[in-house]
């Protein structure tokens, strides 16, 4: 026993000092407790100034979210593929981040394990960066003029909807329908509005344990409704018991009601849109598929789906795929889409502790 020991923490040594992963260890106390030679170049930290020095210290002068390390991994966020961007000395890093939970024999928390790979040359990497950097930009431009848009809007919606009550008072029909179609642009208006506010990292996010069956479970009747107006039939199969993943409820929601709602709109007139649940163990990940039985995505189409106002509907805003990637992502998962001849499937994968 002892042997097989020393060898594991021979392999340990070696793995930490020779890996080309930048590797850091935290205790429950949020304190540094070992990290490679890698993050010990990139980060520009002297390993043994920073050993078991708490991590706001070292990373005290940073944002949140340019911060290597989020604290709620030990609350259970698994954080997968985080696109970070680093700076040291005027030499810009790109950086894909994964963090999770360490735990002991008795199923205790241990501390957290952060690592991250130097991918600053694939190109791959440089195009979500960009993706993400548009979306954050769009985000910042909603943020500071949202409250100058929706406060004129209020005013000429709340004079717009006296004319409408005096006019149907008069019989004046046709001038009524006027206000009508004004009062639904108004509304639209407001609706992308607030599309652009989510593609900006919402402030008041709620991370917590849910139940993503419970979930989909109270969106069912919504979904069925939408579903009866276009004739389409949903399908939906459920695991039982299945891990609560950490998110935000509200904004889970989001995401599953406007995928099936694409769904149900793609197939027109009839169909099947199947909801299924799927858990895989191994990979500790919550899948949800949603396919329907539509015309399909065209091959040239299917790569700019999740790009800011790309879009196929002639009164959509090609915002809603974008806030459902970011959603997600943010909460270290990933949406993925698969259209072979007829039918699309999005494939949600949520991390749980």
């Amino acid at each position: 026993m002892q042997r097989e020991l020393s060898l594991l923490q021979r392999f340990a040594d070696m793995f930490l000092k020779d890996v080309n992963l930048g590797v850091i260890l935290v205790n429950p106390s949020l304190e540094l407790v070992d990290i490679s030679d890698m993050a010990c170049q990139i980060l520009g930290f002297n390993r043994e100034e920073v050993l078991h020095q708490p991590m706001d210290r070292l990373f005290k002068d940073l944002p949140d979210d340019h911060r290597i390390f989020d604290p709620r991994v030990l609350d259970g966020l698994v954080v997968r593929n985080q696109a970070l961007s680093w700076t040291k000395e005027q030499v810009r890093y790109e950086l894909l981040v994964d963090s999770s939970v360490l735990r002991d024999e008795q199923g205790k928390v241990a501390g957290a394990c952060i690592l991250f790979k130097d991918v600053t040359n694939l190109r791959s990497l440089e195009e979500q960066v960009q993706r993400s950097d548009r979306l954050a930009m769009i985000g910042q431009i909603a943020a500071g003029t949202a409250h100058e848009i929706r406060n004129p809007l209020t005013s000429i919606k709340g004079f717009l909807q006296m004319f409408r009550k005096t006019f149907e008072e008069q019989g004046m029909t046709r001038e009524s329908s006027y206000t009508e179609v004004m009062l639904k642009e108004i509304n639209r208006i407001n609706e992308l509005v607030s599309e652009f506010l989510l593609l900006s990292k919402p402030k008041n996010t709620t991370y917590e344990p849910v139940d993503v069956s419970m979930v989909l479970r109270e969106l069912l009747p919504i979904i069925n409704n939408e579903a009866i107006l276009h004739k389409v039939t949903v399908q939906y199969e459920a695991v039982f018991d299945m891990p609560q993943v950490i998110a935000d409820r509200e904004y889970l929601k989001q995401v599953f009601l406007n995928i099936c709602k694409n769904g149900i709109e793609a197939m027109g007139e009839g169909g099947y849109l199947s909801i299924t649940e799927k858990l895989d163990v191994a990979e500790r990940k919550v899948h949800i598929e949603i396919h329907d039985t539509g015309p399909g995505i065209p091959m040239y189409v299917i790569d700019k789906i999740f790009d800011p106002f790309f879009t196929t509907k002639p009164e959509g805003t090609g915002l809603g795929l974008s806030v459902c990637q970011r959603i997600i992502h943010d909460i270290g998962g990933i949406i993925r889409v698969s259209s072979k001849g007829y039918g699309t499937t999005f494939t949600i994968s949520i991390p749980f502790p």
